[in-house]
Formats: C-alpha cells, structure tokens, sequence
C-alpha cells in the first residue's frame, strides 16, 4: 500500500493588476473610514461650490457663463442620483425618465405661470408673491411621486425590455399631452413668468439674485441656482445614502442582482420594486421644479426622449449603483458640451456634435469598460475580500489553537 505525502502547492504571484483612474479613487474612497469621509465629502463640496466665483482658466467656459453651467451640472446630477436608485440600485431599466422630470416642472407651471388657468400666483398665504416657488417645490415632488405610483403599479410586473418600451412610452405620453393639452399648458408654446425665489432684493436687483435679471459677475443668478441645487443635492445624496444602507438598499441589491433568487428567498420584490419607481420619481420631479424655476418657461420640446438617453449616459458613464459616480458622469454630459462651445474643427462647432461623441463614449465604454468609470461591484468586492481575511485568520487561530 502506498502512502502519498500531501504537498502544499506554492501560490503563484500573480502580476499586479492594472487599476484604471476611477478604481484607483474608489479603492482609495473604500479605505477611508466613515469620519474621513465626512471630512473629505464637506472639503469637496465646499471646494466645488466656490468654484463658481474662483474658476480655474483650465475648466472655464469661454461661450458660456461658467455659473450657468454649473447650474445645468447640479440639476442633472439631482436627476442622475434619482434614475440610479431606479437604474442601478434596483436594476430597472427606465427609459421614460424624463417623462417625471417633465411633470415636476409642469407642476410649478400650471400652479405659478400666468398662462395657466390653475395658475395660483399672486394669493395670499404660501401662494404670495414671495413663497409660491418654494410652496410648490413639495407638491411637483408628491405628484411627481404619485405619477411613478400610478406607472408602476401596473407595470413593474414586466421585466427587461418590456420595462423599458413601458417607460419610453410613458415619456413621449407626457410629452404629447403638454404638446396637446392646449387649454390647460398653452400647447406648443409653453408658459411663460414661472415662479422662482424672491431672496436678495435690493434697488441695484429688484427681483432678487434668483432673477435672470442678476446676469453679470460670478454670483449671477445661474450662481445662486448652482449653490441652491447643491445643497439640495447634498440633503438627496444623504437620504439614498442611508436608504443603502438599510434593509430596502440590500433588497433592491439582491433584486437587481437575481431577481428570482431574491424572491425565493422572501424579498417582496414588487413592493420593493414599487419603492425604487416611487422614490425615483420624486426626486426626478424636484429637479424639475428646479428647471422650471431658473428657466421661467417650460415647453414640451424641452422634455423629448433625447434629453432621457442623456440622463442615462450619465448613470451609465459614471457607473450604475454608484451615487457619487453618476454626480461625475452629469458633470461630463453637461460640462462637455458648454467647454468646446465655439470651439470649431475644419469649420464645425464641437459643441454641436455632443451626441455623437457621448455615442461614441457609450461604445467605447460598453467594449472595454461596461461598469462604468466608477463601478459599485468595487466596493462590494472590498467587503467580500475583508471578509475573507477574517475567516482566514479565524481559521489560522484555530489551526494554532
């Protein structure tokens, strides 16, 4: 009888891996403790919002007020957070996003633009003069949040493609009905003097920093609508962030991982489901508040299912399930375009050809980088290789025990 001896088979030493920039900052991000990151999150949002006032001349936008940029930034981010909790935390796919945007700003439309004929301006209580943006920041936000009820509730039962031919179709729905709803949101032609917050009156600015009267400087009022959004953005990022961490974020990472395992073992996953299109929708619904109110006008040309791709190459350049990845790719889908504004190659204006390059960007990305710049599944993989860590020494302390 032959006795074999048990060798242990050396570890091969693998070459390091190459880390493109966006692991290497996420890595960097997972080892940082929670206080650290607090440090660091109030130090980058402080930073960010000064630069309006102190742009470097490497970022400025020639053709464009950098202020006014960001403000367009800060208000696609909100969306962009709120079609991740949809996108890449629950793993729908929502094409018809915009449609939510639209009747947040709709909202603050027919409630405030003289044009309406449910226009409420000019009353006395939350509907004065001075409140009336502010009282129907709430209201776009619930009937925002109501119309992702009605939508979901019939439809999140389907599945993939048939998802998202639902929501594209209920983007274009909202759409025709402001482009055809004549009496009530003035058709094609929109409504006009919208609402927006009376702050910062004075003889120089009578109708306040928020006006588009406040054009000239750094602190214009595209400025003021940058610091507005921001600070909103702040308080969305700080309530996903705990809905992540907390029983409703784990059933949404176990639907949009295997939907089937996650029913089988007792996820309710419509009603979670439900809550990912709900939530979604609400924040969708406050960016649009935030468009009507700095733009003073909404029409139905400005909600076409373009402006829905846009949003999605903002989660999906980012990296889907990561919130603070998709703040990154709103700030490449709006920057951009406004940085090579009147810039021109062999007589053709870069800035019009945004399309064409976030095309390109998005094949680009589907071929060597599908994750996206800032992929969540890095911060998964650290917990999973803490966790073997652990086991491993527990395993050596009993071997030794």
């Amino acid at each position: 009888m032959s006795h074999q001896t048990r060798t242990d088979t050396p570890k091969s030493t693998a070459a390091p891996r190459f880390l493109a920039p966006g692991d290497g900052l996420r890595q960097w991000w997972d080892g940082l403790g929670r206080p650290a990151k607090w440090v660091v999150g109030i130090v980058g949002f402080g930073v960010l919002a000064l630069l309006p006032l102190y742009t470097p001349g490497f970022i400025d936008t020639p053709g464009i007020s950098f202020g006014g940029t960001m403000a367009a930034f800060v208000m696609i981010a909100i969306i962009a957070i709120g079609l991740n909790v949809v996108v890449g935390q629950a793993g729908l796919l929502d094409l018809g996003y915009v449609g939510f945007y639209a009747v947040g700003a709709y909202t603050v439309a027919l409630l405030t633009s003289p044009d309406s004929p449910w226009n409420k301006l000019g009353a006395t209580g939350f509907f004065s003069k001075d409140w009336a943006w502010l009282s129907c920041v709430p209201i776009a936000m619930a009937v925002t949040a109501l119309a992702g009820l009605i939508l979901g509730t019939p439809t999140l039962r389907l599945r993939g493609d048939y998802l998202a031919i639902v929501t594209l179709g209920f983007g274009e729905i909202i759409r025709l009905m402001a482009d055809n709803l004549s009496d009530i949101t003035n058709g094609s032609r929109g409504l006009n003097q919208i609402a927006y917050p009376r702050v910062g009156e004075s003889e120089r600015l009578p109708n306040g920093v928020f006006s588009s009267g406040n054009s000239t400087g750094h602190a214009n009022y595209g400025t003021w609508w940058f610091w507005l959004g921001l600070a909103l953005m702040i308080a969305i990022l700080l309530f996903v962030g705990n809905l992540e961490r907390s029983r409703v974020g784990r059933a949404w990472v176990a639907i949009r991982e295997d939907e089937d395992a996650a029913e089988v073992m007792g996820v309710n996953t419509f009603k979670f489901k439900l809550w990912a299109f709900v939530i979604g929708a609400g924040i969708g619904g406050l960016s649009g508040a935030l468009y009507a109110g700095q733009v003073q006008y909404v029409a139905p040309t400005n909600f076409n299912i373009i402006n829905s791709m846009l949003f999605l190459v903002a989660v999906v350049l980012g990296g889907q399930g990561n919130k603070l990845g998709v703040i990154i790719g709103a700030f490449i889908v709006v920057y951009l375009p406004n940085r090579l504004l009147g810039v021109e190659l062999f007589g053709v204006n870069l800035g019009d050809l945004k399309y064409l390059f976030f095309g390109l960007a998005l094949v680009i990305m589907m071929i060597f980088r599908p994750q996206g710049l800032f992929p969540v599944r890095q911060q998964l993989l650290t917990y999973a290789s803490s966790a073997k860590k652990l086991l491993s020494k527990a395993d050596d302390s009993k071997a030794a025990a």
